[in-house]
């Protein structure tokens, strides 16, 4: 697991997300069980440890794609500031919100990476 994500779809995505003038910003990805979301207290040690951003999926499926000797690439959207970064609860609403804005050009950027890729 010391090289989990695939260098040269990483560079792929970086290269498409250029082309298509999509922001991305790469870190390191946290994942916590949840169901729930992580508390101001859970933040601050995560983000001591090292952790750019959380969330409750992504690292299970690449250690089981890892382990079936799959390519894997990571790209996740990230969809709210965590428990205690702002002066406001956090809120599903909030996430669904932003998914919706930021979910054409995830899915362009998806796209052209697998249509590259084949």
């Amino acid at each position: 697991m010391s090289s989990a994500y695939d260098k040269d779809l990483s560079s792929l995505a970086e290269k498409m997300a250029k082309d298509l003038n999509i922001p991305i910003q790469k870190g390191v990805y946290t994942a916590v069980t949840g169901p729930s979301y992580e508390t101001p207290a859970e933040v601050r040690f995560l983000r001591t440890m090292g952790s750019d951003a959380v969330g409750m999926s992504t690292v299970p499926e690449v250690i089981v794609a890892n382990h079936a000797g799959l390519r894997v690439l990571g790209i996740s959207c990230i969809s709210n500031a965590a428990a205690g970064i702002l002066d406001q609860p956090l809120s599903h609403d909030e996430v669904m919100e932003v998914t919706e804005k930021v979910k054409a050009g995830f899915l362009q950027l998806v796209k052209a990476v697998v249509a590259k890729y084949e």
